[in-house]
């Protein structure tokens, strides 16, 4: 009421400044909760990490008005330009990786003299338990009453975002590992069938083998076949891979050699057909080294071919031959250009040790290597030993040998003794 005690209508109330910033305080939370989850929907709704940073950049474009950014993220420890505004294709191409590694917290750019960098003023780290996962530079940022509030929700969506990104690699990860568990589990299951559990112990003749793949699946191979009671074979092998690739290849070349061993061939054309079936099966990618050997009782003559494999070490009156005439590796030539068959007689108490290089890697704590002087010393030391207390004895020997160091590779022996 003024002073002649009219009603002063135009006067603009003390709180009306208040109001506007109120409502507009109001209107960016709203705006904010709703961008909250709308991102927090597609999280839930499995969308791919480019959507995800599509819905990004559009919040920090469009709704707050940021005119300048790039987010990089650490996949599988490579950092990468996953997301911009203003930024032209070169920038984003450069790593710097280095140059935001030293920011734990979010920090003012000012003193940053790296010349990309130095183009923001603000960046924003994201660890996932004490690990750097995301960083996203802020540039060209106005000075409004907004702006500090306006970091501070762009911090909380580059957080969500950053960690939802990390828990989809995380879960990939896992399935991946399950996968892996699933197919070494296969192929221990196929190696479990293909090895040899019980091998025949008579007055005539004893087999025993020691078996330790490096990783639960590995590429050694053994085998024993009888024919009836006068002859058996015997044979050692080492597949290139590993996993379930190795074990079906495996699976396949047993198959192949019992079927052609059954035809009871010439060993020239026994070996030649083996690596045939084996090239139609690898196109020459995978290769094996063999050991194939047949003992007569009637005539006491142990018929053998090396395809490259280690030599196995024969003992016999106290000597060690080696039984090293073959070819060469089966897998490697459409046809092998040249085959030796050995034939060594066979007296009494005769030892005869096969075995794939996980021995021969084998390391003492000085890095000496079990080394094939080595392994004929003990052989001719323990002949008199039955097939089974002599694998005992080399077990306990190598472990003497290697101390605390591991086995290297996969390791196997067939050792047979011959009565």
């Amino acid at each position: 009421m003024d002073e002649g005690g009219n009603t002063n209508t135009n006067r603009t109330p003390r709180n009306a400044s208040n109001v506007d910033l109120l409502e507009r305080d109001l209107h960016l939370k709203q705006l904010q909760i709703n961008r909250l989850l709308e991102l927090t929907q597609a999280i839930n709704s499995n969308f791919t990490v480019e959507h995800l940073f599509n819905i990004y950049k559009s919040i920090l474009s469009w709704e707050i008005g940021i005119k300048k950014m790039m987010c990089h993220i650490c996949s599988e420890s490579e950092w990468k330009c996953v997301s911009q505004i203003g930024i032209r294709d070169h920038a984003r191409q450069q790593d710097i990786s280095k140059e935001l590694l030293q920011y734990q917290r979010m920090t003012n750019l000012f003193d940053s003299t790296h010349p990309l960098v130095s183009q923001f003023d603000v960046v924003i780290p994201v660890y996932h338990k004490e690990r750097p996962i995301a960083f996203t530079l802020l540039g060209d940022l106005e000075a409004d009453e907004e702006m500090y509030e306006k970091i501070q929700f762009i911090t909380t969506i580059t957080n969500i975002i950053a960690v939802a990104v990390e828990n989809k690699r995380l879960f990939k990860r896992q399935i991946e590992q399950e996968r892996l568990k699933k197919e070494m589990e296969v192929a221990q299951n196929v190696q479990k069938m293909l090895i040899p559990e019980n091998l025949p112990s008579n007055n005539k003749f004893e087999l025993d083998s020691i078996y330790m793949p490096h990783l639960g699946v590995g590429g050694d191979y053994f085998d024993y076949i009888p024919f009836g009671d006068k002859e058996f074979s015997f044979c050692i092998g080492d597949i290139s891979g590993k996993g379930v690739g190795a074990a079906l290849l495996m699976a396949n070349f047993q198959a192949n050699l019992r079927n052609l061993v059954e035809l009871r061939l010439d060993k020239k054309e026994f070996i030649q057909r083996l690596n045939t079936k084996l090239l139609d099966i690898t196109k020459g990618e995978k290769f094996i080294t063999f050991f194939y050997a047949e003992y007569s009782f009637e005539t006491k003559i142990l018929t053998y071919i090396n395809a490259g494999h280690n030599p196995p070490i024969l003992i016999q009156n106290g000597e060690a031959i080696n039984l090293d005439q073959g070819c060469t590796l089966l897998g490697t030539f459409d046809r092998i250009p040249f085959i030796e068959v050995g034939k060594v007689p066979i007296d009494k108490d005769t030892l005869i040790i096969t075995y794939t290089d996980g021995i021969t890697d084998l390391q003492d704590e000085e890095e000496a290597y079990f080394d094939v002087p080595i392994l004929k010393e003990f052989s001719i030391n323990n002949a008199h030993y039955s097939a089974k207390n002599f694998n005992d004895h080399l077990l306990d020997f190598m472990d003497e040998f290697r101390g605390d160091n591991p086995f290297p590779d996969d390791l196997s022996v067939l050792t047979c003794k011959i009565f």
